[in-house]
């Protein structure tokens, strides 16, 4: 087939492109179907891992409701599975709630404070303050007020009234009238006239007296 002068122009200039630049678009369009490949490969991943911590979780969830030594077992396997293989996903973290909850309602003080402790140290975004107040709690019953103190300090703001109210409990414990009054002053305050926990709080100041 004949090509007039404008045409094989046009040809031969896409020659020397191709010839310049055909390697680099090649190896472009690889890269990025390979990046496509495993981002695809990835949320596949993703996936089937959640999908496999919430079956240990439903199984964590299921022993918590139960009596007896097996139960027991059964929650400690399944929470262990979770910190072991699933420690990213947030069955695990809510896992780590539910076990210290089971744990401590069997008077296994020790496992449960293992388990926040663990969901502490991952810094969970939502679950991490929660874990903290619950450990604190767990820790003032145990009378390590110093510990306890240690797990409110820098609270985050939504947050501010329950720990000052869990740190004037301890302070008190501790013998701190004073400390333990300007807690719960804080924690009145950040939790508003409409908090159900105001009341109570406002209980404790008035025992206290002037």
């Amino acid at each position: 087939m004949a090509y007039d002068l404008q045409e094989q122009e046009q040809i031969d200039q896409l020659r020397a492109w191709w010839a310049k630049y055909g390697t680099a678009v090649l190896t472009a369009l690889v890269i990025a179907m390979v990046i496509l490949g495993g981002w695809r490969g990835w949320q596949w991943y993703q996936g089937h891992q959640a999908a496999q911590a919430r079956g240990y979780f439903e199984a964590l969830e299921d022993a918590s409701h139960q009596q007896g030594d097996e139960s027991v077992a059964r929650i400690n396997a399944a929470i262990k599975t979770l910190r072991d293989e699933y420690a990213t996903t947030d069955y695990a973290a809510r896992g780590a709630l539910v076990a210290a909850s089971a744990l401590q309602a069997r008077d296994d003080q020790v496992a449960a404070r293992a388990q926040l402790e663990w969901l502490v140290k991952t810094n969970h975004p939502a679950l991490t303050p929660v874990a903290r107040l619950r450990l604190a709690g767990l820790m003032f019953d145990q009378k390590d007020y110093d510990a306890a103190l240690a797990q409110l300090n820098n609270p985050p703001a939504p947050f501010l009234g329950l720990f000052a109210d869990r740190r004037g409990d301890i302070l008190f414990a501790q013998g701190k009238a004073a400390e333990a009054r300007k807690a719960w002053v804080q924690s009145i305050e950040a939790l508003g006239a409409a908090s159900p926990l105001t009341p109570v709080v406002k209980l404790k100041l008035d025992a206290l007296g002037t």
